[in-house]
């Protein structure tokens, strides 16, 4: 696969943090909401930024905080999302201390908590980690991706997930089949694998499944992709909403969309084009509506492990940087991070093909 050069656009860090991040998202009202990345192991859970270098515990320090006998608390939150209704979505995967995965789904403009979630243990496998998530408001539904590289995990057995927002309903789907499980594409940065350490010790190679996930703006076609794979697929969501059909016939409908470098977060514009984070690559690519082909559109030396990519208010997109090969389970102590942390913005040129 041929990676363009990454055209010279517009660019400049937009926040800065002294806590490792993950992932964000905009409120209704501009203001950006950051989780913190479970594997740096920081009290703070999810924040929100009241400066360009200032964060407070989101939706408040009590939420951010462990409580023996309950699981109404954020443990591992790496996944949040807005909706239409200023409604912001926290996906707490519970990995931290083995509590129960849901949703937290914060109502901003009164300031309460307006519905949760709990994920059924039926959907859920001992190497779950579900960890982004597409919110389909147009069928009552959100779309997991459960990367399945929780407790040592190798991505084998990561899988989607269909929620029904009204009844909590919940389905596992596609577990283990191609555009779903991690690939054997290792990631190098500066020469070196990218490497974990399991339980029994013995460090290997990082493999997650998928892991980015996208919605096109008319609702019709689900994207996805294992972080370490060599290409984007999709599916109709009419077919993965369709509980007559069995995994056989829904992977018979799924289409290999695109081939791309093994990338984390991602974003579909209204064009159709899909933007998304090389994670070692210290880059953002897209790959265009009109041509399937992916190309870089910004390289910077400080998109060390670019998450998650968002829109923001003003037309431009975001960019939150995760440092993640220096958290402890995967740095091994070799390597440490650069504080503060950032979040980048750029412009995208319109029609980015």
């Amino acid at each position: 696969m041929t990676r363009l050069q990454a055209p010279i656009r517009r660019s400049e860090v937009y926040a800065r943090s002294s806590v490792p991040l993950a992932n964000g998202t905009f409120t209704l009202d501009g203001r950006l909401i950051v989780s913190h990345h479970p594997m740096y192991k920081t009290p703070q859970r999810v924040s929100i930024f009241t400066g360009p270098d200032t964060l407070e515990p989101f939706p408040s320090a009590a939420w951010n905080t462990p409580r023996a006998h309950s699981d109404d608390w954020l443990d591992a939150v790496q996944g949040l999302r807005t909706d239409t209704q200023g409604r912001v979505w926290l996906l707490d995967m519970g990995t931290r201390t083995g509590i129960t995965p849901k949703f937290v789904i914060w109502d901003c403009a009164t300031d309460a908590l307006a519905q949760m979630i709990r994920l059924p243990s039926s959907v859920l496998n001992e190497y779950s980690e579900p960890n982004d998530f597409v919110i389909d408001e147009r069928h009552g539904a959100v779309y997991i991706a459960d990367e399945g590289a929780g407790n040592g995990g190798d991505g084998s057995r990561a899988a989607l997930i269909v929620v029904d927002t009204n009844t909590g309903r919940a389905r596992r789907r596609l577990e283990g089949r191609p555009g779903i499980r991690a690939e054997n594409c290792p990631i190098m940065l500066g020469g070196s694998e990218v490497t974990r350490e399991p339980e029994d010790g013995q460090r290997r190679g990082l493999r997650i499944g998928v892991d980015g996930i996208a919605l096109d703006h008319a609702g019709e076609w689900l994207y996805y992709g294992p972080l370490t794979g060599p290409s984007i697929w999709r599916l109709r969501t009419r077919d993965l909403l369709d509980g007559s059909l069995d995994d056989d016939e829904l992977q018979r409908r799924a289409e290999c969309y695109a081939d791309r470098p093994n990338t984390g977060g991602m974003w579909m514009d209204a064009e159709d084009n899909l933007y998304l984070t090389e994670v070692a690559g210290a880059s953002v690519g897209c790959i265009g509506a009109s041509n399937r082909s992916y190309q870089r559109v910004l390289t910077r030396d400080d998109l060390r492990w670019p998450d998650d990519v968002i829109p923001g208010p003003d037309g431009a997109l975001y960019v939150v940087v995760s440092q993640l090969p220096a958290a402890p389970p995967l740095g091994g102590g070799q390597c440490q991070p650069s504080f503060p942390f950032i979040v980048l913005r750029f412009w995208p040129e319109v029609g980015a093909s």
